[in-house]
């Protein structure tokens, strides 16, 4: 399954994001990077085309829309951590009551913080966390366990922070296992962001579209493949499918 951008539903404002129903609601996020790993691993380009909304992380896929002509038309790049900031400030607005939210993803020490940090941020919110094993696949206890516990917490906001694409792809393949009534989001880098663990791009280097030189430069090691190769491959790409 090729992953076409052309015919995508997404997500075209931040405004937008207020107009996603309450229940049970599944958001990713898509940028050049997951669109190319997209072209060849049909379960990752299923959950990004019928996974629920899907939101432009990156101004190459909102430049790619206007160009290809496509289906969606975003006028600006909407972040992992704009999604974050919508659906917390929302929740901890809320005039029903304490609400939950929850954290399934990353390290117990990252966990911590972000803990922490929330209680400064959204005072009216009851976080729980769950750290995963970490492991390139979990077993089918591990699955369990996972599922059980988000079940056991029934949150009324639901993060999930293990990568990409990896955690798109968990979503997707037990999304019918997840008894809960609430807004999922993928947003892995966010938790590191969040926690102070990384440090997110200055406010210029995001406005001028250059956050991906900024985490280029802050790991090139980590990173250097998925800019330096992965942005001609991007513009193969986007170039074929039209």
């Amino acid at each position: 399954m090729m992953l076409r951008l052309s015919g995508l539903s997404i997500v075209e404002s931040r405004d937008s994001l207020m107009d996603i129903p309450e229940g049970k609601v599944l958001i990713n996020t898509i940028n050049a990077h997951s669109y190319n790993v997209a072209q060849k691993d049909d379960v990752f380009a299923a959950s990004l085309a019928k996974g629920g909304y899907l939101i432009p992380d990156g101004a190459s896929i909102v430049m790619a829309c206007k160009w290809l002509k496509a289906k969606s038309q975003p006028i600006e790049r909407i972040a992992g951590w704009d999604l974050f900031s919508c659906e917390m400030q929302r929740l901890n607005d809320s005039l029903n009551g304490k609400k939950r939210v929850m954290f399934m993803g990353s390290s117990e020490m990252v966990l911590s913080q972000i803990k922490e940090q929330c209680t400064r941020d959204y005072p009216n919110l009851d976080v729980v966390t769950f750290s995963p094993p970490y492991k390139p696949e979990f077993s089918k206890e591990d699955n369990e366990k996972i599922i059980n516990a988000i079940n056991k917490a029934n949150p009324d906001l639901l993060w999930i922070g293990m990568t990409a694409p990896k955690q798109e792809k968990w979503t997707y393949e037990h999304w019918k296992e997840l008894d809960i009534l609430c807004h999922v989001g993928t947003i892995g880098a966010v938790f590191d962001f969040y926690a102070g663990t990384i440090r997110r791009a200055p406010i210029w280097w995001q406005e001028h579209a250059l956050e991906w030189l900024y985490r280029l430069l802050i790991e090139p090691k980590r990173m250097w493949r998925r800019y330096i190769i992965g942005i001609p491959l991007f513009l193969w790409y986007i170039w074929r499918e039209r």
